[in-house]
């Protein structure tokens, strides 16, 4: 009898089912959660904005004085006169690479106007023996020396220095350059790196060889590169004169705190388009149709590029 009555007790009470238990917990647990979870959520933000105005305001601080600093020294150097460099560095010699035509070739009168002599290097060509009889024709009591060599092969920095072994230079511009337009992959490597071989590794080879001897000789001198306002930018289609010109200008203003102490000063001068050759065999494209709008006169720039010389290392016209 006591089996079958705890029996028959269990059948009318049976054990309550799992969700009767929850609804027993507080009724304020799930409201408790969520008011910790925006509890720690508006602690973090507040934290967050805290920290992030004053940030922004460090940051934009220091981004305006660095612009402003940047202004003051571009306009002082417009305000100055142009360096005379056969003066300042008591210098008989200059060496112009890309010399035959633009920038060169007008980098090449200002020397020439300064009173000094001129190594004019280039390819060897009609136009650098055009170039060379003008000058040489027009600046009666200057010497040029005509230096026709490929700076895309190999083999050119050994008759350059062969044809200045006799003379002291002490002002090198590294000017020659030019652009392949296209698609990378669709064109010879050997186009390439004669390409990368010209605007870039060219510069590399004349500074060293021009510059030791500087040192060597214990004189003072410059030399002056010519990038680009695409050192700054990635451009497709022209993908390796952007890689070589921003490889100079990182280049120019890595060496120039090595040679400043020596007495060498360097510079390198980032010139808006410029109407020159330099188009002449590239493709057409809008791109560079939109940028030739804005071309200059390369006769306005050097000038320009002298006024900085020994005064700043970069250099935006």
């Amino acid at each position: 009898q006591r089996v079958g009555t705890i029996s028959s007790i269990s059948e009318q009470h049976p054990p309550p089912p799992r969700d009767t238990e929850d609804k027993k917990r507080p009724s304020g647990f799930g409201s408790e959660r969520s008011e910790i979870h925006s509890m720690v959520m508006g602690f973090l933000s507040g934290v967050f904005w805290f920290f992030f105005w004053p940030a922004m305001a460090v940051l934009g601080t220091g981004a305006f004085v660095t612009f402003a600093g940047y202004i003051v020294i571009l306009g002082i150097t417009n305000l100055m006169p142009p360096v005379d460099l056969k003066k300042k560095y008591k210098a008989e010699w200059a060496v112009v690479t890309g010399a035959s035509s633009g920038i060169g070739k007008s980098l090449a009168i200002e020397c020439a106007k300064q009173g000094l002599n001129v190594a004019l290097v280039a390819l060897p060509d009609d136009v650098l023996n055009g170039t060379y009889k003008e000058l040489k024709k027009r600046f009666k009591k200057v010497e040029f020396r005509e230096v026709g060599v490929n700076l895309g092969k190999t083999g050119y920095l050994e008759e350059i220095a062969e044809a200045t072994k006799d003379v002291s230079v002490q002002v090198v511009f590294a000017n020659a350059g030019y652009m392949l337009t296209g698609f990378f992959v669709d064109g010879p490597l050997e186009r390439q790196l004669a390409n990368v071989e010209c605007n870039a590794i060219s510069a590399v080879s004349v500074t060293h060889h021009f510059v030791r001897r500087m040192v060597e000789e214990g004189k003072r001198g410059c030399v002056v590169y010519t990038s680009s306002a695409a050192a700054c930018m990635p451009s497709p289609f022209t993908a390796l004169y952007s890689a070589t010109k921003s490889f100079v200008s990182a280049f120019a203003a890595g060496i120039a705190a090595e040679v400043k102490s020596k007495g060498v000063d360097v510079l390198v001068v980032h010139p808006s388009p410029v109407a020159t050759r330099f188009y002449d065999k590239a493709h057409k494209m809008d791109m560079l149709d939109f940028f030739k709008n804005f071309s200059v006169d390369p006769d306005t720039l050097p000038q320009q590029i002298l006024r900085n010389v020994g005064r700043t290392v970069w250099c935006d016209i």
